[in-house]
């Protein structure tokens, strides 16, 4: 972060005035500052939330009133009851090299690691300290926003980009304790608190930032919307504390360490996770093993018993499989006969985890039922994951994949497609089972949504062939006039 140009100077020996402390942004105290020869700001260490000074100018120094909780880092005291928390600080050390905790050995670390989470363990290994150990800081105005968006999580125009910026980066990990929170889960479940957060936290960092739409956010969205579903009435009065648990837990890891390719790019480019899985649901099924890992690395269910623990990381698993695409029809075939049966019964567990299944489906593709900033966000998002797939496959001279090819696709068309094949079929059937106002809402924006990509791929079109034609017409003008003959005039 860097320093303010603009900073009131005050000399060491002055007081600081109430109003000036009071004051939100930065505060200098300089005898030598940059106005009287000192140096530039630019040149100043730079520390976000907390305090710093000129190493060249010992008598500089430089606050950022942020909302500064102490930890125990480096350059900083444990803050005393009643105490202000800037006054014990060790300036000394503020400028010195982290200590090394010291060689860990590889054999130590026993974890089921997904992608991410080796290379932060490799890092660690290394001793290799973190890039920004305060980079989780915010204002409070921030944490107020943020607060104020949990209050309505339950509604539909959830905006998860703007949730994610007021939390800095960190929407999984807040949404999903929220949540826990809120459906007393921590209490009825004897959940250690430090235990879930960490987990929590582990989850988020296992999604690949780097990821245009298969990341942390996306998972986050899809933990929302599944909220939204279970505060359904028909779901509200049948599921149980169990149920709840599970369907926030597959929310939030069903794509968990998702490498930003599908399953055939996987089979066809003979990725040892296909082999591992025999080519079957090889996503979704190293999503779960990956989830239980995480599970069992933060003991976060240890204190339940062994037979309920392995129950709950089964119905887990069978939650993030119904995930896999693949098998939509098969799902949606089954919950059709349900519906024209009305058979479904709730009060069965056999049935109320089948429409858990069927919510945590609707939940993850449900972007084409949100608001069109939303939904044409999403949209765009998952489409340059398509084509960045695509490029791959042509830079490796592999048979590209048809919905991740750029040059005969568009963001557009693919939309329609995924629409009226995928998701449609859906959430007709679900507003069968729940015919609610959320449906009604869900179905408004999925038909606004569709045509407005298809008047959008209209006017595109229509552009493109006037834009053809004009050129045509102005090659044939060329052409004629090449072709006179020699001598001739024109009248």
């Amino acid at each position: 972060m860097e320093v303010c140009y603009q900073l009131p100077v005050l000399p060491l020996d002055r007081p600081v005035p109430k109003h000036v402390l009071s004051r939100r942004g930065a505060i200098s105290f300089s005898s030598n500052s940059y106005f009287f020869g000192g140096p530039a700001p630019r040149q100043l260490a730079k520390r976000r939330g907390a305090i710093s000074y000129d190493s060249e100018n010992q008598t500089a120094l430089y606050i950022r009133m942020l909302d500064v909780r102490v930890r125990s880092q480096v350059g900083f005291e444990p803050e005393l009851r009643g105490s202000h928390p800037y006054l014990y600080v060790d300036f000394r050390t503020l400028h010195s090299p982290p200590q090394s905790a010291g060689p860990v050995s590889a054999r130590n670390v026993r974890r089921l690691l997904s992608f991410q989470r080796y290379l932060h363990s490799s890092r660690f290994i290394r001793g290799i300290p973190a890039s920004n150990p305060l980079g989780y800081i915010l204002d409070d105005d921030y944490t107020g926003q943020a607060k104020l968006m949990l209050e309505k999580v339950g509604n539909w125009n959830f905006d998860m980009f703007l949730f994610d910026r007021l939390t800095n980066g960190n929407s999984l990990v807040n949404l999903t304790f929220h949540l826990f929170n809120s459906y007393g889960l921590i209490e009825l479940f004897q959940l250690d608190m430090v235990k879930l957060r960490r987990f929590l936290v582990m989850i988020q960092e296992d999604y690949r930032s780097q990821n245009p739409y298969h990341n942390a956010v996306h998972a986050a969205d899809v933990t929302q919307a599944m909220y939204c579903y279970l505060q359904e009435p028909k779901l509200a009065e049948t599921m149980t504390s169990c149920d709840l648990l599970l369907g926030l837990l597959a929310a939030a890891t069903h794509d968990l360490d998702h490498p930003g390719v599908n399953q055939p790019f996987l089979i066809k480019t003979n990725h040892y996770l296909a082999a591992l899985y025999k080519n079957i649901s090889v996503l979704e099924n190293h999503h779960w093993k990956s989830a239980v890992g995480l599970l069992r690395e933060s003991a976060l269910l240890s204190h339940l018993p062994t037979e309920d623990r392995l129950n709950m990381e089964e119905r887990l698993g069978s939650l993030i499989l119904a995930t896999d695409i693949s098998r939509q029809n098969n799902y949606l075939s089954e919950f059709r006969t349900h519906l024209d049966k009305r058979d479904l019964c709730l009060t069965n567990g056999g049935h109320r985890h089948f429409i858990l299944q069927i919510a945590l489906k609707c939940a993850d593709i449900c972007n084409p039922c949100r608001p069109w900033k939303l939904s044409k966000l999403w949209s765009e998002k998952v489409t340059e994951e398509f084509f960045h797939q695509g490029d791959i496959e042509r830079k490796h001279h592999l048979e590209v994949t048809p919905l991740c090819d750029r040059q005969s696709n568009s963001v557009a068309n693919i939309q329609i497609g995924f629409m009226t094949y995928v998701v449609e079929p859906l959430f007709v059937e679900w507003s069968r089972f729940s015919d609610t106002r959320l449906s009604q809402t869900m179905m408004g924006h999925l038909s606004l949504n569709k045509q407005g990509w298809k008047e959008g791929r209209d006017k595109q079109e229509a552009s493109t062939s006037r834009a053809s034609k004009e050129q045509r017409t102005s090659a044939v003008k060329d052409s004629n006039s090449k072709e006179l003959p020699q001598g001739s005039k024109r009248s």
